[in-house]
């Protein structure tokens, strides 16, 4: 058991010298924004608004407070821990081995599927746009096989993906259906990832510029076209306006598709080893891009939210154009302007995440949990090229035979995860000197605070929202069940996390980090939790076929214990 969990003792040289060092503290920002403005706004959000009504606001700033305080979790680790590899490396330097390999394939599983879903709504929006300019795309060349065997069965609205079922030609009795925009974005953002980090830079900065210049323009031609009735609609089955119409587990419906706007910055701790001064520029550069992030992800939200009823939003994969088309706003030009920019948009995000993961494999490669392969960085470009090369391909081959929905919910709850072992992490980690000119969490004795905190808010929400409590307490209505059910064990590992402060003294932001991220894990269903199970137990025999026996700290532990 003691070599599963032996950890790795970082230094300020591990692992150091084998990429460039090219980018500054904005360079990091912009990268931020690449990764966190994308997929969530341009795409995402219009589920989330129709689940939760103009309330998901609510939703966006505990998404938004809870990464703020894992920011500054994984702020701490980076300013100790320079090298590439993410919550990867920072769990291998506090928890051990086999919770560093569950991390790791649990970002494997983060920064490829994420990127399938955001090939998918690539392809939704270039589609779209191409439709716009007269030119026609076959719908069984614009969609996966699953989506529309799927849309058939259950006899969809969705006319493009049954025509695209029933209009498929038919090659040795199987349909051919395929999403060609999604893998052609794919290789080709491969191929730039392949050239380097200062070309990826360069693009990367100038669409960042394109994307922040389309989202301002959204929320100044709409904010004057905002009915503030809009925000307060009627719920089901009443006449009374209400901010959250569908109830605050309604809400918390959304919860995949809002979170998945955030985990961008995740994506770009990677960057430690391409970084002029990690322990400064990282810090700074992840906390700057979160916070413009979530600031216009609420005025986003709320200028949509005012201008169309929220339950036009049903199905929409492209909110920010959707409000200006001619059933709605009738404005054509802003339309057409939000179609081709979102393209822009939506290729960024891919490029932070297909730069995210080879950096992932190339730290656990080092480590000896995967084979050295690799860790082969190209002599010239200095980046992971075989690592690389790779990643276009996992990501690519299951746009042929998976479907949004599913990738969507998958990816979140493998990042939550991911941050909620990042924010406990930090909790094991020893006092370090302070360095002028380094980032360093304050400590805060959570001793009363946290306690204090926790139970006094759930005294406060008791009262705000009784209707929220009294679905805790009804054991007739099975459908609540399992939302119940994830809420009192909530409860109770924080009433844990509580005594646990008291006694031992442990920091408030890790903490308050930790628990609003355990929070986010209870809108998951049982069904996200099952494949999620299920990744992992690949994982773990991957781990105890390969990863075990040829680990570094093994081998070095056999040398000195032969």
């Amino acid at each position: 058991m003691n070599s599963l969990f032996r950890r790795k003792h970082y230094t300020e040289n591990s692992d150091k010298g084998q990429l460039n060092r090219v980018l500054g503290t904005w360079d990091i920002v912009f990268f931020g924004i690449a990764a966190i403005i994308g997929a969530g706004s341009f795409s995402s959000l219009g589920e989330a608004i129709f689940r939760g009504g103009p309330g998901v606001i609510i939703l966006y700033l505990i998404c938004g407070f809870a990464c703020a305080f894992t920011a500054l979790c994984y702020a701490e680790f980076a300013s100790r821990i320079p090298t590439a590899g993410s919550a990867y490396t920072y769990a291998y330097a506090s928890f051990g081995e086999l919770i560093a390999w569950v991390i790791g394939w649990a970002l494997i599983m983060e920064y490829s599927f994420g990127n399938i879903y955001v090939a998918f709504s690539w392809s939704d929006y270039f589609t779209s746009f191409m439709e716009r300019i007269g030119i026609h795309i076959p719908d069984f060349l614009t969609c996966s096989y699953t989506e529309a065997k799927k849309a058939f069965l259950n006899q969809s609205t969705n006319a493009e993906l049954v025509n695209a079922w029933t209009s498929a030609p038919v090659v040795g009795g199987l349909k051919i259906i395929l999403d060609i925009p999604a893998l052609i974005i794919n290789g080709l953002i491969t191929w730039l990832c392949y050239q380097g980090i200062k070309e990826s830079k360069n693009f990367n900065n100038f669409f960042v510029i394109l994307k922040l210049f389309v989202i301002l323009l959204v929320i100044a031609v709409g904010i004057g076209f905002v009915n503030t009735g809009n925000w307060f609609p009627k719920a089901p089955g009443s006449d009374v306006g209400m901010f959250m119409p569908n109830g605050f587990a309604g809400v918390m419906s959304a919860v995949s598709g809002v979170f998945f706007a955030y985990i961008g910055f995740d994506a770009i701790s990677v960057l430690s080893e391409e970084t002029k001064n990690p322990q400064r520029d990282l810090p700074r550069g992840m906390l700057i891009s979160l916070a413009l992030c979530t600031v216009i992800y609420i005025v986003l939200t709320l200028v949509l939210t005012g201008v169309v009823d929220y339950k036009k939003f049903d199905g929409i994969g492209d909110p920010l154009s959707f409000i200006f088309d001619s059933s709605n706003l009738n404005i054509p030009w802003m339309e057409f302007i939000v179609s081709l920019i979102a393209i822009v948009a939506i290729t960024t995000v891919l490029l932070v995440f297909q730069m995210g993961q080879p950096r992932i494999w190339m730290a656990m490669s080092r480590d000896g949990l995967l084979p050295k392969k690799f860790q082969e960085v190209h002599s010239k470009n200095k980046v992971p090229s075989f690592a690389t090369i790779v990643t276009g391909f996992v990501v690519g081959v299951p746009i042929l035979f998976t479907d949004k929905s599913f990738i969507l919910d998958f990816t979140s709850i493998g990042t939550i995860f991911a941050f909620v072992l990042v924010c406990g992490g930090v909790l094991l980690l020893p006092n370090k000197e302070k360095i002028k000119g380094r980032f360093h969490l304050p400590y805060i004795n959570g001793k009363y605070f946290f306690p204090l905190i926790f139970i006094g808010g759930l005294v406060f929400f008791y009262f705000y929202q009784p209707d929220f409590f009294r679905q805790l307490t009804n054991i007739n209505d099975p459908k609540e069940g399992e939302f119940r059910l994830a809420i009192l064990v909530y409860i109770a590992v924080n009433l844990v996390l509580c005594l646990l402060t008291f006694i031992k003294n442990l920091s408030l932001i890790p903490l308050i980090g930790l628990s609003s991220c355990l929070y986010l894990l209870t809108g998951m269903s049982h069904e996200n939790w099952f494949w999620f199970g299920v990744w992992f137990a690949i994982g773990l025999v991957i781990y105890f076929l390969y990863g075990y026996r040829n680990s570094k700290l093994n081998r070095e532990f056999k040398k000195v214990n032969p």
